[in-house]
């Protein structure tokens, strides 16, 4: 009992409330803490569902609510607000009161309350905006609205909060009106009371992002009323209420067209404008390329016309030797336009073409070519109509954009004009070429199928072109022709088999004009009756005018009928024997004419196509029977070995001859050789004899003149010798005076020399002198006995021994004897 109590008690904590239903008259009271009651068995919790509308009953706790709260920058959105403009009281239990059914208020924070029984809030975050974001705002009560537009929360860049800053004093608040209010001027908003900010719904976010266009970029605007604006980069666009961006698979900025002078737009005017004084009306068709505008942006009054996927055209290179058809779309001339070229057709005039060649025109032309057989097959298959004979150049590439897209889909394409919607995202400033190159840049030209039929003439053929007005002319190899799309190749027929006929014949357009060969085999008739076959081989060449050359439509045939009646009407003159033996040399001499010494053979000319037959080949001679043919073959087999017979033996006489006389000339020559001998020995020998007298002649005459010169030499030598002597003489007789002249000095100086030693002899006295040598005799006398000392020591006796035997006789040994006698 006391744990029910405790359930049907209340207790409302600050800031919750709950609502209780009074089952007895169906009120539903607010309880707002905090607060605590006990509930009656008549009180039932209940809380009302927003979905439903209806309020549902709960458990106690579930009942239980906290209260609205927006903090500041914040603001709730109230529906069906009190009439009187108050909200439960806390702390008490509140009655019902009475509603705006159906209104909705904004209420800006911070604030903080209870809910009224079927009232609905929800709190929002307020409004940042960055220069680049934007609210579109929409009025829902046009008379609230009006009341509280100047309540809205703004925070504009400046800092100051101005509702003027953002929008006129008297705006037009027509219910369902939408306003943008854009981050440029604005960085913070909370809508006043009847207005109201409508969600993105592609990204279901309240605040939108403006498009930021860089340099080179631009957006499209889409008003409701069907017109659009189109805005070029750097800019912030907002767009208006009543506008939305026009987006390509998701993306609402797009780059401008870079074109330069091969490339260009095809566009269409749709709707009348004027532009550096030029008037634009609708329906005009503009084509622009780099040579006008290098940079090109879409404006409201331009549609691009586009082939496929393909926007931009592009100039078409056409090598050296090529071309490419151009039909002019309004005269439908078709013109041929050669290489090399860089060629940008304007898609207003012109439109390019290929053509399409028949199974058989391709067989005579290219012949043995399946690539080119299988090409203009699958050409023909795309035409639309079969007696066109033609098929444009965009139609072909949308077929192969249609076979690549089932290659990767493996879907059966089916042929549309709807526009695929396709943008390319760009993140810098540079230009996106789509190339799969790196530098340096290089392009690869496969333009094998894509330009106008070409055919290649051989070195020695030709060919005749003839156009549909008639016009005939002949190409002659080597070089390449680009046929306009008006001509064709004529062919002619040539006959086969040998002998030829007319039954199995083959078509060419190309003909053999020079070193030609045709073989053939033809049947003549001897004077004798005889028949011969005579196989052949032509070799011809076609001279003079190119356009004779073609006049004949088999030319094999009408060579071989023509040879043929001539061959046989010149050999009937013949016997069998003869032409048998010569016959190679009477079927040349028949066709070609004889030959002479001033004059080679001059062939035989055809008047009616040019053609000249400059040689003949006769291959083989054989008769028609056999029979007579091994006679024939027999008969000629005897004469041979009788005339090889007749040939040795004459061989062997001219070999007799030759060789008797070979022996007399070489006896002949050793006898002029011997007696040639003996001349050169005499020769020899006169002439030895002569250059033995010539050189004796020569060493006598050699010698006279060496005696000669000895002799006049001597003479040189014999005064050269007086000379010699006289300047000898002289210089004895200078040195003898000179050296008397030095002896005479000297014997003065040595007179002077004595006299003055006699002078100074005579001054000094005998006893002095006798003192002076006593003296000296003892010193040395002191000195020779230090000497001597060693010398006495080893021959045993005493140094006065050894003087004494040295010293005897000599003016010292008186002086050692002086000298033992004082001792």
């Amino acid at each position: 009992m006391a744990e029910e109590n405790r359930e049907r008690d209340l207790v409302l904590a600050p800031n919750e409330y709950a609502f209780i239903s009074d089952q007895t008259k169906g009120n539903i009271n607010v309880y707002v803490g905090s607060y605590k009651t006990s509930l009656a068995n008549t009180d039932k919790p209940v809380f009302f569902n927003n979905d439903t509308k209806k309020f549902e009953r709960c458990s106690l706790e579930e009942a239980i609510k906290t209260f609205v709260t927006a903090p500041e920058g914040w603001y709730l959105v109230m529906k069906n607000p009190p009439k009187d403009g108050h909200q439960p009281k806390g702390g008490t239990n509140n009655n019902l009161a009475e509603l705006n059914i159906g209104r909705k208020v904004n209420i800006p924070g911070p604030i903080n309350f209870a809910l009224w029984p079927g009232q609905m809030a929800k709190v929002l975050h307020g409004h940042h905006l960055r220069s680049n974001q934007y609210l579109l705002v929409r009025v829902y009560d046009e008379e609230e609205a009006k009341k509280h537009w100047g309540k809205a929360v703004i925070k504009t860049k400046n800092g100051e909060d101005n509702i003027e800053q953002i929008n006129d004093e008297n705006p037009d608040l027509t219910m369902g009106k939408t306003i943008t209010i854009k981050g440029s001027a604005v960085s913070f908003y909370i809508p006043p009371t009847g207005v109201e900010v409508v969600r993105d719904d592609f990204d279901d976010e309240y605040v939108r992002e403006a498009v930021t266009l860089e340099r080179l970029e631009y957006c499209i605007l889409l008003d409701e009323n069907g017109h659009k604006r189109f805005i070029q980069g750097p800019a912030v666009v907002f767009p208006e209420p009543t506008e939305e961006f026009v987006t390509r698979s998701g993306i609402r900025k797009f780059r401008a067209i870079e074109l330069n002078e091969m490339s260009g737009l095809y566009v269409k005017v749709i709707a009348p404008y004027t532009e550096n004084k030029i008037s634009y009306k609708e329906g005009d068709e503009l084509f622009i390329t780099g040579k006008e505008q290098m940079i090109y942006y879409p404006r409201p009054e331009h549609a691009i016309i586009k082939y496929g996927q393909k926007e931009r055209h592009y100039a078409l290179a056409i090598p050296a030797g090529e071309g490419r058809y151009c039909m002019n779309r309004k005269t439908g001339k078709i013109s041929l336009i050669k290489g090399p070229a860089m060629f940008l057709p304007d898609p207003r005039e012109f439109v390019l073409i290929r053509r399409i060649l028949q199974a058989k025109q391709v067989s005579l032309w290219f012949p043995g070519n399946a690539e080119a057989l299988a090409y203009n097959q699958s050409l023909q298959s795309l035409a639309q109509n079969d007696n066109i004979g033609f098929l444009g150049d965009m139609e072909i590439q949308q077929a192969k954009d249609e076979i690549d897209l089932y290659q990767q889909t493996n879907i059966i394409p089916q042929r549309s004009s709807k526009k695929q919607k396709v943008s390319k995202e760009i993140a810098s400033d540079e230009f996106d070429r789509e190339s799969t190159f790196t530098p340096p840049r290089t392009i690869t030209l496969d333009t094998k199928y894509d330009g106008v039929v070409t055919i290649n003439i051989w070195t020695g053929y030709a060919v005749l072109v003839v156009s549909k007005t008639g016009a005939r002319k002949v190409v002659v190899g080597p070089q390449s022709y680009l046929l306009e799309y008006d001509e064709t190749l004529e062919y002619f027929e040539l006959s086969t088999g040998t002998p030829k006929t007319d039954e199995r014949t083959i078509k060419s357009v190309y003909l053999r004009v020079l070193h030609n060969k045709v073989s053939d085999v033809i049947t003549v008739e001897t004077s004798d009756y005889t028949q011969v076959n005579v196989h052949l081989s032509y070799r011809l060449n076609f001279e003079g005018e190119p356009e004779k050359w073609f006049n004949v439509e088999n030319y094999v045939k009408f060579l071989t009928d023509h040879l043929r009646s001539f061959l046989r009407n010149a050999i009937k003159k013949y016997t069998i024997m003869d032409f048998y033996a010569n016959g190679i040399e009477i079927v040349r001499d028949v066709i070609l004419g004889k030959t002479t010494k001033e004059e080679k053979r001059q062939g035989r000319l055809f008047e009616e196509n040019g053609m000249r037959i400059y040689d003949i080949e006769v291959l083989d001679i054989r008769l028609s029977d056999n029979s007579l043919e091994n006679l024939l073959i027999t008969t000629q087999q005897d004469i041979i070995k009788q005339t090889l017979k007749v040939t040795g033996d004459q061989r062997k006489l001219v070999f007799t001859k030759e060789s008797e006389k070979i022996s007399q000339e070489v006896a002949i020559a050793k006898a002029e050789t011997s007696s040639q001998t003996l001349d050169l020995e005499k020769q020899l020998t006169k002439k030895a004899t002569e250059l033995a007298l010539q050189k004796i002649d020569s060493e006598v005459s050699a010698s006279q003149k060496r005696l000669d010169a000895e002799k006049e030499q001597q003479h040189f030598l014999t005064a050269i010798n007086e000379a010699i002597i006289g300047r000898e003489k002289d210089k004895e007789n200078m040195r003898l005076e000179i050296a008397n002249q030095i002896l005479n000095q000297e014997m003065m100086r040595i007179k002077a020399e004595v006299e003055a030693v006699v002078a100074k002899a005579e001054a000094v006295s005998p006893d002095l002198i006798a003192a002076l040598q006593a003296f000296s005799d003892k010193a040395l006398a002191e000195k020779m006995a230090q000497s001597m000392a060693p010398l006495a020591i080893l021959g045993g006796s005493s140094v006065a021994d050894v003087l004494s035997k040295l010293l005897k006789g000599s003016v010292i040994e008186k002086v050692l004897n002086l000298n033992k006698e004082n001792e």
